[in-house]
């Protein structure tokens, strides 16, 4: 690893490039008003994809500004990862938001600022750099989630998110502060490093690593502080919802993991078991509570729940086999779940954007391949061979059993089993009941092409996994060297 001591800006390239472009862009919406909505968000994904490359063919490796920002291949990964849910969402919902009155130049630069606070919250190397990345994520997210303010729905969701949000920095802080008041440092590899001298953890240490775990469980949709999920995803306009769903989930993941096996990798056996905790709790929880549910915003809402715990099951593990699978399993569950929202996002009957999940009956009769990449985003979402979504779960299994995690793994598979029976009524109804209003016009040719991507990475995911294997091992060697 390559330290400067003189500031190198060429590392934070992306960061500072998509900095002045949200600048940019927001001087020429205000000056244009809100008829430039359509141009700018084009414009902000032709800077997301730009940031995308410079993220790809930058420098890796290095530690810059203070040792306080770090570029490495987990963070490029993580990065990818997030600008790819980013480009996907923001393209979804240019329909929508014409459709529904929602031509607002501020909405497509409120997703590029979230994403750059993502961008800098995964290349953290200390707790004050975590937390201004952090905060810069969720300020954009809070005014997202209550973006259509017309709406009663939508000014609750992000109410509730921003006062629960605020809890969740809250519990963040004080961590930070106890963790900064027993060992004098902010700074990730310092604390890693005390650590490693077998020196141990006093309680004010162990106390600030709850608090900090607490806060993460709230950004992944963890339980037990995954109570503003559902109410969130239900409240926030659909094409939020798939951002909320996509981006922010792989970049807390991402914190998360970087936070707790850099600075407190050697005490695995401290936080191992608050990790088993919440990730048991979310697996059980998010299944038995997406039975009941008939509004499918909701249904993913706890669908996510569940798969964070799932995610959760591969973090538990504690070693580099555990990086590696959730690193596998965020990729595929992002990419299983653009397409998941498309199919959403189509739902529309009578210019009316519809939730209920008995309004995809007769969908196989009425748009037939709608219907087949939806089915089969399902089986993969159960986890069903020979889809991307079984090889998800196969991986994490596969960590968790390495490191003698046997009851935690008994309560996943059980969990798998339940989840599968929401995800497979979604494909009786679609196939087997009788036939609904037929949603209008066929999606256009962009949202067709996110179904496509989406569809063919869930089906042969098994045809190439190699790669991206590949990719996720190097992106988690690049954490524990």
């Amino acid at each position: 690893m390559q330290y400067n001591t003189i500031p190198n800006f060429i590392p934070a390239l992306p960061e500072i490039f998509m900095s002045l472009a949200c600048m940019v862009l927001l001087l020429f919406g205000v000056f244009k008003g809100d008829r430039s909505t359509y141009l700018v968000s084009w414009l902000v994904i032709l800077s997301l994809c730009l940031t995308f490359f410079l993220c790809i063919f930058g420098p890796k490796d290095i530690i810059i500004f203070s040792n306080i920002f770090i570029v490495d291949e987990f963070s490029i990964f993580s990065k990818v990862l997030i600008l790819i849910g980013a480009i996907a969402a923001l393209a979804m919902s240019l329909n929508y938001i014409r459709n529904e009155g929602m031509e607002k130049f501020e909405y497509p630069i409120l997703i590029m600022l979230s994403t750059l606070g993502m961008m800098m919250m995964v290349s953290s190397n200390d707790l004050i750099s975590l937390y201004i990345g952090l905060e810069l994520q969720s300020l954009a997210l809070y005014v997202l989630a209550a973006f259509k303010r017309d709406t009663l729905k939508s000014s609750e969701a992000g109410l509730k998110y921003f006062v629960l949000g605020a809890l969740s920095s809250g519990m963040l802080l004080y961590g930070a502060s106890l963790i900064y008041g027993f060992s004098g440092t902010t700074n990730f590899e310092t604390i890693q490093a005390m650590f490693d001298s077998n020196n141990e953890p006093s309680l004010g240490i162990i106390i600030g690593i709850v608090f900090l775990i607490s806060a993460m469980a709230f950004k992944v949709s963890a339980v037990p502080f995954h109570m503003w999920t559902p109410d969130v995803y239900e409240g926030s306009t659909t094409p939020v919802t798939a951002f909320l769903s996509m981006a922010p989930k792989v970049a807390a993941m991402a914190l998360f993991i970087r936070l707790v096996y850099v600075p407190f990798y050697g005490l695995v056996p401290e936080w191992q078991q608050i990790v088993v905790l919440i990730s048991a709790a979310s697996m059980i929880i998010g299944s038995l509570a997406a039975i009941r549910q008939t509004n499918i915003k909701r249904l993913m809402a706890y669908s996510s729940i569940g798969h964070m715990g799932f995610a959760l099951l591969g973090l538990s593990a504690g070693t580099l086999q555990g990086i590696e699978s959730v690193l596998i399993y965020m990729l595929i569950y992002l990419f299983m779940n653009i397409g998941v929202f498309v199919v959403i996002l189509s739902m529309r009957v009578n210019g009316v954007m519809v939730e209920s999940i008995y309004d995809l009956s007769g969908l196989g009769k009425n748009s037939p391949f709608l219907a087949i990449i939806f089915a089969v985003l399902m089986f993969s979402l159960a986890g069903i061979p020979p889809l991307a979504g079984f090889f998800a779960k196969f991986y994490v299994f596969l960590a968790a059993v390495d490191s003698g995690l046997y009851i935690l793994c008994l309560v996943g598979v059980i969990s798998s089993v339940i989840g599968a029976f929401y995800y497979l009524r979604i494909v009786k109804i679609m196939y087997f009941d009788e036939p609904a209003e037929a949603f209008e016009k066929p999606i256009n040719n962009t949202m067709l092409s996110l179904l496509s991507i989406s569809g063919v990475f869930s089906l042969f995911f098994i045809v190439v996994p190699t790669p991206f294997i590949s990719w996720a091992q190097q992106a988690a060697s690049s954490i524990i060297q």
